[in-house]
């Protein structure tokens, strides 16, 4: 069966916010939708406010009449759901088309100019910069994003007439290796996902692989600095890009009063003054890829470049301000592995300099906190207080031996603690601090609205 032939479309896995995007393209497209996921998000209840059904119960009964007829019925399925899921089971079992989120994807976008945006960190931004500043101009894009870009309230562009699409390239499973790009961008390549790949340099070698799927004719970007030796085709050209060198990069940068402010340097010209509307020391490297990717389409214009940085409204969850007053402020980030995390935390110093900054962290996943306590707990260290709360497993089963205390104990700072997560918002509405980073890619992001809430204080978003 043909995509184009599809008449109902099963997700199995369907609250991951990669495969969310997905459902949203095929309900667009107004193909009935259904899915199961383990558990009820504000994802999952959005997904069936906007017309999909979807069960948490790991159940055949669970499955809708109409998405048990194999004729028609194309199911999508992310590897993070074990593979004796029940529905993922039937769906095996009786001769289903069934593919990867990522295999999809790659059909989806095929057809179009894609721009796809890698690395162990920072493709959630720089992809939704690209495709808002693809949007803000004439041109448009679609756009599947790995986070929920605010003011647009979805993680889902579409465009009937742009050649155009902007994706995130995940790195897990492999998942990118299914893509096509038109231009790749190569963020950071620190070692992550472990349980993948086994070692470094097979995570290397998996980037390495994602540059020679670029289609002849178009370009890589890639940062400074990285242990990636990319492979392109001999009629891709390569640049590379950094806040301070590069092909692409970042002068005269001015930062105060809350603004960042810098000049765009490409091969042969600068546009000057753009303004981050989120004013993160890190987005400054963000903004340089995504405004490299746009201008090699031939579309970035200067007037263009600084409308869409300076209206840029973020992804949920990453550098979330959740509170901003005189005395205190509460910062909510996605970071979940050690370099973000230290960037993180970095750039919170930068932005409160003379504040006391207490870190409230939730690891996530057994095998990243068993491979990666020793930096996990120096990045803690940066902090003046930090908080741990139990461990999140997504996916995973225990691994004897590992914990929060695997990091928790590690940690070299003057006041720590460690609680269970339910007694978080009691916990911190007690304590007199001042800057509160909440960080890691499991649930503690949830209590940060009670705790605004039991603080007596507005939220800001």
């Amino acid at each position: 069966m043909e995509l184009n032939e599809t008449e109902r479309v099963y997700f199995v896995g369907i609250g991951g916010i990669g495969m969310a995007a997905l459902a949203r393209y095929y309900m667009a497209k107004g193909l009935p939708v259904a899915g199961y996921d383990r558990t009820e998000t504000d994802l999952t209840r959005e997904l069936v406010a906007e017309g999909a059904t979807v069960s948490y119960a790991d159940s055949l009964e669970a499955v809708p009449e109409a998405f048990r007829n194999p004729n028609g019925t194309l199911v999508v399925y992310t590897p993070a759901v074990p593979a004796s899921n029940v529905p993922l089971t039937l769906f095996r079992d009786g001769n289903f088309e069934i593919h990867k989120r990522a295999a999809v994807l790659g059909q989806i976008t095929r057809a179009s100019r894609s721009l796809c945006f890698s690395g162990t960190h920072g493709k959630t931004t720089t992809s939704s910069m690209a495709a808002h500043i693809l949007h803000s101009g004439e041109t448009g894009c679609n756009a599947f994003l790995g986070g929920i870009l605010k003011g647009y309230n979805s993680n889902l562009m579409l465009s009937a007439t742009s050649p155009f699409s902007v994706v995130e390239a995940d790195e897990y499973d492999r998942s990118f290796h299914q893509l096509s790009p038109w231009i790749a961008v190569v963020n950071a390549t620190d070692p992550d996902h472990l349980d993948i790949y086994g070692t470094e340099e097979a995570y290397l070698e998996s980037f390495a692989h994602f540059t020679e799927l670029i289609l002849p004719g178009g370009a890589l970007v890639v940062h400074t600095g990285l242990k990636l030796v990319p492979r392109p085709a001999q009629t891709v050209k390569t640049y590379t890009f950094s806040r301070h060198e590069g092909d692409f990069h970042a002068e005269n940068i001015r930062i105060g009063n809350g603004t960042i402010v810098f000049d765009f340097a490409y091969p042969g010209g600068t546009i000057t003054d753009i303004e981050l509307g989120v004013p993160v020391e890190i987005n400054i490297d963000n903004a340089i890829a995504a405004l490299a990717a746009v201008w090699l389409t031939g579309t970035l214009t200067p007037d263009l470049a600084r409308k869409a940085m300076a209206s840029y409204p973020g992804v949920e969850r990453r550098f979330q301000f959740h509170l901003k007053e005189a005395g205190r402020a509460i910062i909510d980030d996605y970071a979940h592995h050690p370099d973000e995390l230290r960037q993180s935390i970095a750039s919170v110093h930068a932005l409160y300099p003379d504040r006391k900054l207490t870190v409230a962290f939730q690891p996530h996943l057994y095998s990243r906190t068993r491979d990666f306590a020793d930096q996990f707990a120096d990045a803690l260290s940066m902090a003046d207080e930090v908080v741990m709360v139990e461990l999140y497993p997504a996916r995973e089963l225990p691994i004897e031996g590992i914990s929060s205390e695997t990091i928790f104990n590690r940690i070299h700072c003057e006041k720590k603690m460690l609680i269970q997560k339910k007694d978080f918002v009691d916990t911190m509405k007690n304590r007199n601090f001042e800057i509160l980073l909440t960080a890691g890619a499991g649930d503690l992001y949830l209590y940060v609205p009670q705790l605004v809430e039991a603080l007596g204080v507005s939220t800001v978003h």
